[in-house]
């Protein structure tokens, strides 16, 4: 057997430092997500805010007034907010253990239907494994969560003032530090403009397909649309899952409330909105800004949740767009960040490529 060269000993060491390094730097993420977490929070809300400040500035608003007005207005969108979830989590924690004892009855003639035609079932093992409590408390411990994390709402808050404060000097910073700022600057440039693209895009659209929910659940009666519509402008946030997931809780409280028949028009109504908004609208509005596979989509989902848990799932896109842009920025590390692209930008990438080689 042959002595392996230098170079490939090389190759392979730098292969394990780099795989190491790695996973230190993720058991230091999910080691500091107390930290970590509210500051990447600030550092997206500061990108959302930048462009209304830098909007009022140019209109002729002091910079002073024109910050405290944006702050001001994310201020009381946090307040309604948490409002909001604190009065409805109150009453639906309230309404679970009546709920229990309607799937029960409701389960009942079900299940002798089922030992009629000659199965054996197991009917309190059966009751337990589509325990509307465990679905219902699920909710409420994702609402808990989500307001255990505006708890650190002062800490986010003069986080995003002191960023916004020094967003219009990070120039000079910037070319005082590098001499030429061309090529950091424009990177970092890049990065916060497809951040900002993909946050307002999917924040405007996880707002209609949340009130459209709410509408149309208050429509067939269900109970506490306001909820279920909250529910599923948070969980449009999760690529491919979070709307998969914010159907079941309404389904099942449809079943529980109306029976069969309307838990499947309530199934009907989120499969219609997950379809227009998720395969027509958002693709249109999306495709060419984010650039990312449906597999990368769905990776970095599993991987960010992992680090992070539900909020790292919301963050899931936002940072992997970071990364892949990074990526972009160095020519050792650019195959990579194709390997990221979706098929549409490979194609894109292909054409601008043909003429070049063409000449």
């Amino acid at each position: 057997m042959l002595p392996s060269s230098p170079s490939t000993q090389h190759s392979n060491g730098r292969f394990l430092l780099t795989a190491a390094a790695f996973v230190i730097v993720v058991a230091g993420m999910r080691a500091a997500e107390p930290i970590l977490v509210p500051l990447l929070i600030a550092g997206f809300l500061a990108i959302l805010s930048a462009s209304p400040v830098f909007w009022l500035r140019e209109k002729g608003i002091p910079a002073p007034v024109a910050l405290f007005l944006v702050i001001l207005g994310v201020l009381g969108l946090g307040f309604g907010f948490i409002g909001l979830i604190g009065t409805s989590l109150d009453d639906f924690s309230d309404a679970i253990p009546r709920y229990q004892a309607r799937l029960t009855e409701e389960m009942g003639p079900l299940l002798q239907w089922v030992q009629g035609l000659g199965f054996q079932i197991n009917e309190e093992l059966l009751l337990k494994s589509i325990d509307p409590g465990a679905s219902m408390r699920l909710v409420g411990r994702m609402l808990s969560g989500l307001g255990g994390m505006l708890a650190n709402s002062f800490l986010i808050l003069l986080t995003v003032i002191f960023i916004l404060l020094e967003a219009s000097s990070f120039p000079k910073k910037v070319h005082a530090a590098f001499g030429d700022p061309k090529g950091t600057f424009s990177q970092f440039s890049k990065i916060t403009d497809a951040v900002n693209n993909y946050l307002a895009i999917k924040t405007l659209l996880s707002l209609a397909t949340g009130i459209i929910v709410a509408i149309w659940v208050a429509i067939l009666g269900i109970d506490f649309p306001v909820i279920w519509g909250l529910l599923a402008f948070l969980l449009n946030f999760i690529p491919n899952l979070g709307s998969i997931i914010a159907a079941v809780p309404p389904v099942l409280l449809g079943y529980i409330q109306f029976g069969l028949g309307r838990a499947l028009l309530v199934g009907v109504g989120y499969g219609l909105v997950n379809v227009i908004f998720g395969n027509v609208v958002e693709p249109k509005l999306m495709g060419r800004k984010l650039g990312l596979s449906t597999l990368v989509v769905f990776l970095s989902l599993v991987f960010w949740g992992w680090v992070w848990g539900p909020i790292g799932m919301l963050l899931s896109v936002p940072m992997t767009m970071i990364v892949k842009i990074a990526l972009e920025s160095h020519p050792s590390t650019r195959g990579l960040s194709i390997l990221l692209d979706s098929e549409s930008s490979i194609a894109r990438i292909a054409k601008q490529q043909k003429p070049a080689s063409t000449a």
